[in-house]
């Protein structure tokens, strides 16, 4: 929903952005931060407070090719990020499979990817400097200042300004896609079996069926071998541009409509990815996928996302649960469902991944009505339940459909959480919908 800010302040100097938190500090204004604000869950808003926007605070400050570590601030995106490592034969370790979003607003959500080896953002930060809420600036690392290390990075932006990040890189690599198509029952064995177990196997996406001729049953993989020969790396290194838009946005939107889209839609998706199976890659490329063609505007309906998190061995009853659950429910409309593996990772106070998981993600089309929003609200709070009895979690930066009890049960550091927001930001400087929604 619209929310009016009292003003919305850009800076691309330090200096200056500090004196945004002094004057608020004056003036008794709450500021909530902002990147590219994809985030759903009103955590880049508060009314009548200063929109702090950090997507002019984006320089490359330092590149340390020896030690593989790149500081930036934090506005820049991971797209300008590639633009910079990837002639010195560098990539990132995690980012989301999209690389429009910026640095400091993916550490505050603690973004995951299709690594399988570092798969939370969390794993490959070094360190950062915070602005905090008294205008003091701090280094932040697992040495220095940890306590805040573990809240900011997941943190929502409720702890401070994250200014400058130093982030962990890899090698670029030459990797070779070998595709798979199963039922969805044997998802489980499969990754655990041909993908955890091969050392070879570095990256790793799957896509599950919401075509009623197969809806939640087929599957298929896309898993990212280390090539056998990386000389050949430099004849695939040029970083892609986005391509062939207009197919896709079209069976996407045909699949918007009616089940007949979506099951042409999947039959799409399917032959492609056997389609690519052999081809090769390098890891830059496999972390740039497409976005363009999901861009979607329309007056009456918008699109939201969800994500859930499953433990790998409870995935097929968890499927089978989903299933029954959503096949009453007609008007919900499932667009896509694509999978990730993280690996535990309890270092961020609001972790997701508190043993090894499935991550799906899941796009939904729905109406801009109460009704129509309070139709979904219901049918995700019936997910999320399900997910809990599976001992899974979901993902915080989209809608605030959850409960409080949801909320506390899918993270049971809540409480300890909002009591450290208390410990360093007693006048709640820095806030935003979704503190306000859920801390009462």
């Amino acid at each position: 929903m619209p929310t009016k800010m009292k003003a919305i302040i850009s800076s691309d100097k330090e200096d200056k952005i500090r004196k945004i938190i002094e004057d608020a500090n004056v003036y008794n204004d709450p500021i909530s931060i902002a990147g590219m604000q994809y985030s759903q869950g009103g955590q880049t808003l508060y009314p009548n407070g200063i929109l702090l926007d950090m997507k002019n605070y984006n320089k490359i400050l330092e590149l340390n090719k020896e030690k593989k570590l790149l500081t930036v601030q934090s506005g820049v995106t991971w797209a300008e990020i590639q633009s910079y490592i990837n002639p010195y034969g560098l990539a990132l370790k995690v980012s989301q499979s999209q690389n429009i979003f910026t640095v400091g607003g993916s550490l505050s959500v603690n973004v995951h990817g299709r690594d399988i080896q570092f798969t939370s953002l969390i794993d490959s930060v070094e360190s950062f400097r915070l602005l905090n809420a008294e205008g003091n600036i701090i280094h932040v690392s697992r040495e220095e200042n940890t306590e805040l290390f573990k809240l900011v990075i997941g943190g929502y932006g409720l702890f401070g300004v994250i200014l400058d990040v130093t982030l962990q890189l890899t090698d670029d690599e030459l990797y070779q896609i070998r595709t798979t198509s199963l039922s969805y029952d044997e998802y489980s064995s499969y990754f655990t079996t041909n993908v955890i177990e091969d050392d070879t196997v570095k990256m790793h996406l799957a896509r599950i069926s919401v075509a009623p001729d197969s809806f939640f049953t087929k599957m298929y993989t896309t898993d990212y071998y280390m090539s056998d020969d990386q000389s050949q790396l430099k004849n695939h290194s040029t970083l892609k541009r986005e391509a062939l838009i207009a197919i896709p946005k079209f069976f996407l939107g045909l699949s918007r409509i009616n089940d007949g889209g979506k099951n042409m839609l999947w039959e799409i998706q399917e032959a492609y990815n056997q389609k690519i199976d052999g081809s090769y890659i390098s890891r830059n490329n496999v972390m740039r996928s497409n976005s363009v063609f999901m861009e979607y505007e329309n007056t009456s309906k918008t699109e939201v996302l969800q994500e859930y998190f499953v433990p790998i061995d409870q995935f097929t009853a968890y499927m089978d649960d989903l299933r029954e659950t959503l096949k009453d429910e007609k008007d919900f409309n499932l667009l896509n469902i694509t999978v990730r593996y993280v690996k535990k990772n309890e270092e961020s106070v609001m972790s997701y991944a508190k043993e090894d998981m499935f991550a799906l993600v899941m796009l939904i089309n729905q109406g801009t009505s109460e009704e129509s929003i309070e139709e979904t609200r219901k049918v995700i709070r019936k997910m999320i339940d399900i997910t809990l009895d599976y001992d899974g979690s979901y993902y915080l930066p989209y809608y605030n459909f959850p409960t409080r009890e949801q909320l506390e049960k899918a993270y049971p550091r809540t409480e300890e959480f909002f009591n450290m927001k208390e410990k360093y930001d007693s006048e709640e400087r820095f806030m935003n919908l979704f503190y306000e929604e859920y801390h009462k």
